[in-house]
């Protein structure tokens, strides 16, 4: 697949520029990571979470996990995180388990740890397992546009 057909279509709407990184088949954040020779600190997970008005995707780097505990405080409401039956019906044109941070190009709200907001260059699923979205500083800014931005991500 290379790219989910919804994000395509965002980021060249959006007039974003991006390049496609193939990488051998992983299927964690980590291991995309080392598979694709980029730091977990530059690699933008997506994880998407059950609040009480909905969902939304909250953006930390690779080599973090979302602090629920502190996030929930912060949005003053509960959040869990959402099951895989969840993220496939929300990520249908993405293949299982390649949950894209692009939210906005899924209707999300979304919050991006501020700890990505200073990298040169970040990278992003694509929505498969075998490719990755690079994009510079300036593209991500432009695609994190609507988010809220906290710190939001506790070291692994």
């Amino acid at each position: 697949m290379s790219i989910a057909p919804t994000i395509k279509n965002y980021l060249n709407e959006s007039g974003i520029e991006y390049d496609l990184v193939p990488h051998d088949p992983a299927y964690t954040a980590s291991k995309i990571a080392r598979t694709a020779h980029v730091s977990g600190d530059e690699l933008a997970k997506g994880v998407l979470l059950n609040t009480d008005h909905g969902y939304m995707m909250a953006v930390v780097p690779a080599s973090c996990k979302v602090d629920l505990s502190s996030l929930s405080h912060q949005m003053k409401e509960r959040l869990g995180l959402a099951s895989e039956d969840e993220i496939d019906m929300i990520f249908d044109d993405c293949d299982p388990g390649a949950t894209p941070p692009c939210a906005s190009a899924y209707a999300l709200r979304v919050i991006v740890d501020t700890s990505l907001d200073d990298k040169e260059d970040l990278y992003m699923e694509s929505g498969d397992h075998e490719h990755l979205i690079h994009v510079k500083k300036e593209a991500f800014a432009k695609l994190m546009a609507d988010a809220e931005h906290a710190g939001i991500a506790q070291a692994n």
